[in-house]
């Protein structure tokens, strides 16, 4: 089958992404989520002189590929997780005799690409292997499911996918496993169901340990983290970036990001917040060791309108936050070699 990116359905809140972006002439961005293309093809309608596109997923770098080949030299795809873009931009950058980018839009999660292929092992509703790797390499999320003890298991499906039950589902899992592997996605679907039999809610009960696991999988929240400060790093002043987020976790990492950096930071002393009567302003050893806030008050949420829900029920939960880079320093510094 052709997976080009025009065989997929437009992203979500992809105008909103593009207007939170305001893509000029001359204009460096990046697609740090490539996926299947939705936000690069938005991109390139626009002005810019040059998109890159990242991704860790072979399957949409090869979507990449076919792109970069139907665009003239606009469009590059890079293979690598987004959490790593200044390192992986570094030397198309230089030779394009830049530094720094003027764009960054991030879908976080899981794509409709991988979600639709069962195969993929992402779907709790179409039967495939329990796999969940974005990479395609490394542990499988039935590798945790049929390796993880109890008590693990009750943890992960607790932190990651903030599950009520999830010592119940744990227990059940432990047990299931006894009997034999649990290698299969509707498999372990039917496991927790199971525990809900007395479900109102029109919610899938699997959805939260889906989620669980494919964070733990592909390590979303650390990546998200670091992402977030290589963003920092490879930002132009006054370059614009969007988050799309999906679930409360990795929205939660965002806010506070951005809560942050839209502060003053101290090496030693951390983020200079406003004082109040119960708590004094802190002060900086040294005026000069000060780093300004490395971003502009962010914009105000903005969420699918009822047109958009109504084409896709997806983007339900989808969040959309964006800000603007200052001269400042980045707070966290480089963890690669200078240039």
């Amino acid at each position: 089958m052709d997976r080009t990116p025009s065989h997929f359905h437009k992203p979500v809140l992809c105008n909103q992404v593009v207007n939170a972006l305001n893509p000029q002439k001359g204009e460096i961005a990046v697609d740090a989520t490539f996926g299947a293309g939705g936000y690069s093809m938005a991109l390139l309608d626009t002005p810019i002189e040059k998109l890159y596109g990242i991704d860790l997923d072979p399957e949409a770098v090869m979507i990449g590929q076919r792109l970069s080949r139907q665009t003239n030299g606009r469009f590059k795809v890079l293979s690598g997780n987004f959490s790593m873009m200044d390192k992986l931009l570094d030397q198309p950058l230089a030779e394009m005799g830049r530094l720094k980018v003027d764009c960054i839009a991030m879908d976080l999660g899981v794509s409709s690409m991988q979600i639709d292929q069962a195969e993929r092992g992402f779907s709790f509703k179409q039967d495939g292997p329990l796999d969940m790797r974005m990479s395609q390499q490394g542990q499988s999320a039935a590798d945790i499911v049929n390796t993880a003890s109890e008590g693990e298991l009750a943890d992960l499906f607790s932190t990651y996918g903030e599950e009520p039950r999830s010592k119940r589902i744990a227990r059940s899992i432990i047990q299931k496993r006894k009997i034999r592997p649990i290698q299969r996605t509707l498999e372990l679907a039917r496991i927790i169901r199971s525990i809900y039999s007395d479900r109102r809610s029109k919610k899938d009960p699997a959805t939260r340990v889906f989620q669980a696991l494919r964070i733990a999988v592909n390590t979303e929240l650390k990546s998200l983290r670091k992402g977030l400060a290589a963003a920092e790093r490879i930002l132009s002043a006054g370059g614009r970036i969007a988050i799309v987020t999906f679930h409360s976790l990795e929205d939660r990492i965002v806010k506070q990001f951005f809560k942050e950096r839209t502060h003053s930071f101290h090496p030693e002393e951390g983020y200079i917040t406003s004082g109040s009567r119960h708590r004094p302003e802190p002060k900086p050893a040294t005026d000069t060791t000060l780093i300004g806030p490395s971003f502009l008050n962010p914009a105000k949420i903005i969420r699918p309108g009822a047109e958009e829900l109504a084409d896709n029920p997806r983007a339900r939960s989808a969040k959309l936050r964006s800000a603007v880079r200052t001269e400042a320093k980045p707070h966290q510094p480089s963890i690669h070699a200078p240039r």
